[in-house]
Order: C-alpha cells, then sequence, then structure tokens
C-alpha cells in the first residue's frame, strides 16, 4: 500500500506499526499518515475500499467556513467540564461544595511565575507568602459560604514559595455549629508531588461582627485621623525592616502614613504606583 523511491540524497524514514500499549489498527494507520506526510505515496483508494468514503474538494481559500472532519464530544479544560465552580479571585481558581457536611473547598496555586508580586514579601533569601494575603483567603472563603467576619486566624507555619514552580493551595471551611461560626484551615503542597499537605493557618469565621467599641465607632464615622492619636515617623522604615532580614519589594511599600494611641495603631495602606491590578 505505501511507496517511495529513494535516491541518495534522501533520508531513510521509520514508522512503527505496532506499539506497545496502543490499538495495532490505531497504530497501523498512525504510520501509514507519517509515512504520507513524509512524501510515501499510499494508495488511500484501497485503504478506503468498501468503506464508503469518497474524495471532497478541498475549501478554495482559508475562510471558507466548511470543515471536513468528524465533529465529536468536546471535552474543554474550563472548571464546569469538571464538575467545579470558579471562585473569581486572583489567588483562588475553583469552588467544592460538599453536599453530604456543608463543608466548602476552594483551590488554587501560587506561584511567583503566575503572581510576580509575591516575590516582593521575602524574609532573608526566602520568598515568604504574607500574613495579609492568608487574611484575603481566609476572607474570600468567609464569602463562599455567607460568614461576613474573620474572628481570628492564628499562622502556624510559614509558606515558603519555590523559585521555580508553584505550590498546591486549599482553603477549608467546616460545617457551621450552632451559632453559625465555622473553623478555617489554609494548607498547601508542592505541586506534582504526593507529600503531605502542611496546614499553615486555622481560624473561625462568623455571620456577624460583634459590637464595636464606642472608641472604635468615633473614628469609624469619618474622622481621620483619629483623635488623639500620634503620627509615627515612617522615614526610613523600609530601609529599616531590610537591614532586619524583612525584604519588602515594590508591591508591598504602600504604607503611607501611620498614626498610634495607646491601644492602638492606625495605619493608611493604598496601592504603590504601578502595581494595580492585573498590571504586575
Amino acid at each position: 500500500m505505501a511507496q517511495q523511491s529513494v535516491d541518495a540524497e534522501s533520508a531513510a524514514v521509520f514508522a512503527p506499526l505496532v506499539r506497545k500499549g496502543r490499538p495495532e489498527v490505531a497504530a497501523a494507520v498512525a504510520a501509514l499518515g507519517q509515512l504520507h506526510v513524509a512524501g510515501v505515496s499510499v494508495d488511500w483508494a484501497r485503504y478506503f475500499e468498501g468503506s464508503g468514503a469518497r474524495r471532497v474538494d478541498l475549501p478554495t481559500y482559508a475562510f471558507q467556513h466548511q470543515n471536513y472532519w468528524i465533529v465529536g464530544e468536546q471535552r474543554g479544560t474550563d472548571l464546569e467540564s469538571i464538575g467545579q465552580e470558579s471562585a473569581g479571585h486572583p489567588l483562588l481558581s475553583a469552588v467544592v461544595n460538599s453536599p453530604d457536611t456543608d463543608s466548602v473547598v476552594l483551590t488554587g496555586r501560587l506561584s511567583t511565575g503566575s503572581h510576580l508580586w509575591l516575590a516582593d514579601h521575602a524574609v532573608g533569601d526566602a520568598i515568604l507568602f504574607s500574613g495579609t494575603g492568608f487574611v484575603e483567603l481566609a476572607l474570600r472563603a468567609a464569602r463562599e459560604v455567607g460568614c461576613t467576619t474573620l474572628e481570628e486566624l492564628t499562622l502556624e507555619t510559614p509558606l515558603i514559595l519555590p523559585e521555580h514552580g508553584g505550590v498546591a493551595l486549599q482553603v477549608v471551611v467546616g460545617s457551621p455549629d450552632d451559632s453559625g461560626r465555622r473553623a478555617v484551615t489554609v494548607h498547601s503542597r508542592g505541586e506534582g508531588t504526593n507529600l503531605p499537605w502542611v496546614r499553615h493557618a486555622t481560624g473561625s469565621l462568623a455571620v456577624a461582627a460583634d459590637a464595636l467599641r464606642a472608641e472604635d465607632v468615633a473614628w469609624s464615622a469619618g474622622q481621620w485621623p483619629p483623635a488623639g492619636a500620634e503620627p509615627v515617623d515612617l522615614d526610613g522604615f523600609y530601609d529599616g525592616m531590610a537591614e532586619a532580614g524583612l525584604r519588602y519589594g515594590p508591591a508591598f511599600r504602600g504604607l503611607n502614613g501611620a498614626w498610634r494611641t495607646d491601644d492602638h495603631v492606625f495605619a493608611e495602606v493604598g496601592l504603590p504606583e504601578g502595581t494595580e491590578p492585573g498590571t504586575y
């Protein structure tokens, strides 16, 4: 069924007809296709004899929208195609709900390749996922289950990001108790590994916040800076942190002002110039 004239300058073409672990018919047809592409004359009429197949004219130009291949079931890579929901979050990709326990798992992936700004938070030579990052993950999980308050969050183990590749991430929210509170945990492990999951943070979520204290109401009503708060000198703040081994890159230099009272520290924070969402 296949013939080729080979001169002295022609390169040999090897096409395996039988391959371990593959159906014999599929392997043989793939070999014929490989030979055809390499310039071997294949008797396709004989191959399709008795099948009812016939030749058709090819489109005369690239934009004639008529296909000549079998349309089968489409298997997409979107989350709905694998039975999950999108988390709609820059660090979390999918949401998985448990129908039996009313618990929720939010999954994602952290990498300095896909999120460049993560590398701007380092302790010594280690790229460390920030504490505020854990707070953001817990708050996103709270919104998923209808909670409005992150009551507490305890950091147990640092999450050190690799220079290359990333880590798989899971935020797990447990079933509610009688008061509506839920436990929340954050775990990670190196992607592509079978290593145990590491728990980095634990906390609790609540449906409603406790009543604000009188002094909190005073400054939250619009008075800024808060009455009686003394300004904190921030000159050389980031340089001093770097000398102590805490390296903050551009994305983490958003502290614009700070004030202190006997019991509180108030801060004014904003995204540094050039690090707006979607640009860094």
